[in-house]
């Protein structure tokens, strides 16, 4: 490590020695004098933003407006107005003209957070201004200049992002001029241990009380632990344990064990449909995905043995004779089939026992009587189609955070795992306002 990337981390308060950490500091060192447009990937919670401070102060603009944006949080609505300002009367509410951030940060520095949640539309008006340096604002004709420098974080994988439409692959290759990695948690090995001394500190000084330590065992289960919500995650955990373990300072294995979440939950199978894209299922939806397909198979062999029983002959004879291979077949089904209890999605495949009223087969009403051929209770069930019923589970799953949340949807989103952006298209779509 060299004595500018230890400057740098001293600056802006950066802890760590992973090599991996060490060269994305250098290439936003490296990078920071020229006005090239910077996209920033990794995870979130990884520290993304304090790498667009790092470009940011040690450019020529350091003088000039530094404004971070997190495009998932500005409905998809509003952000054409946002970022590029609008005209008076341009639409229902505009009383008057408003001047966008690109407008704002002339000469200035603009970071793009979770740039993959911009709307196509959207990317339009962006690449113009990376492109040419101008803009034009909403309900205007009128293209104006702006010297900004754009700088873009993303917490996905934007090429997949472009080969399903959702990206723009011109603005994907215009926003990566310079691409810089910032390592997950996980990849950055001891500076774990570095980090939590480091907010353990902080958390004594800020409660009062002595601060907490770890035994041999706790730190090497801390460096074990994969932490998906890296940095931010760390930083809770420590704070959690500083403020509840009031008798015992020094955190033994056990202890640490107790704060920290199942990382069973965070271990999905993997399942490839029939497009050949990966899905994320857990281990019991590939059970209901294989107890659907034995429910289509036993559904086409009870339409084959009743479509036997129809035409009799020689395969009917066939049938007598081999009656063992068909008792107790549905039986069989039925002890492995989910119930709705345990998942109300899965339909149950058992035959409905015919009542006394039930009108006769059409084999019956021909003089023929079922019980004569020593098969008993052999019906034929109709097909129904069988659906996971995802949007429906993903519509439950949404009024249960907006209900937990008080109707706050900013804290709905954070519980479900998506965007602000995204949960107010999903009301929208699922007919949830009001």
């Amino acid at each position: 490590m060299n004595s500018e990337t230890l400057s740098i981390k001293q600056r802006f308060g950066i802890i760590g020695n992973s090599p991996l950490l060490n060269h994305a500091i250098q290439v936003a060192a490296q990078v920071a004098p020229t006005d090239m447009t910077v996209l920033i990937t990794g995870e979130s919670g990884s520290g993304k933003e304090s790498f667009s401070k790092i470009i940011h102060q040690l450019s020529a603009r350091k003088h000039g407006q530094f404004i971070a944006i997190n495009c998932g949080a500005i409905p998809e609505g509003t952000i054409d107005s946002e970022l590029f300002g609008h005209e008076k009367g341009s639409f229902t509410g505009a009383h008057e003209a408003r001047k966008g951030y690109f407008e704002v940060t002339n000469g200035g520095t603009i970071f793009l957070d979770e740039i993959g949640e911009m709307p196509l539309a959207t990317q339009a008006r962006l690449l113009r201004v990376l492109e040419n340096g101008e803009f034009i604002k909403v309900g205007s004709s009128k293209a104006h200049k702006t010297d900004v420098r754009v700088v873009a974080a993303s917490n996905v994988d934007l090429m997949k992002a472009v080969e399903k439409g959702k990206f723009r692959e011109d603005l994907y290759y215009r926003l990566s001029t310079v691409p810089i990695y910032v390592p997950p948690l996980r990849e950055r090995g001891t500076d774990i241990e570095l980090l939590f001394r480091k907010f353990a500190s902080d958390f004594s000084e800020t409660y009062r009380v002595k601060p907490i330590s770890l035994t041999p065992e706790a730190v090497e289960g801390l460096l074990k632990y994969r932490f998906p919500g890296n940095i931010r995650q760390l930083k809770n955990l420590t704070e959690q344990i500083s403020v509840l373990s009031t008798e015992n300072r020094v955190i033994d294995a056990s202890t640490l064990a107790s704060y920290l979440p199942n990382q069973g939950r965070n271990l999905p199978a993997i399942y490839k449909s029939e497009s050949g894209e990966k899905e994320n299922f857990s281990e019991r939806d590939l059970l209901y995905k294989v107890l659907f397909d034995m429910k289509k198979d036993m559904n086409e062999l009870k339409k084959l043995v009743h479509d036997v029983i129809e035409t009799g002959g020689q395969d009917k004879q066939v049938l007598e004779d081999h009656k063992s291979l068909f008792e107790n077949l549905e039986d069989n089904v039925k002890g492995l089939e989910p119930t709705e209890s345990s998942n109300p999605y899965i339909l149950e495949v058992n035959s409905p026992t015919p009542s006394h009223n039930t009108p006769p087969s059409s084999y019956e009403r021909s003089g023929h009587d079922s019980r004569n051929m020593n098969i008993q209770d052999i019906t034929l069930e109709s097909e129904v189609e069988e659906s996971l019923s995802i949007e429906k589970k993903e519509k439950e799953l949404i009024i249960k955070a907006l209900i937990k949340n008080n109707n706050k949807r900013k804290y709905a989103a954070q519980d479900l795992g998506i965007s602000e952006r995204t949960l107010y298209r999903k009301i929208k779509q699922y007919e949830l306002e009001g």
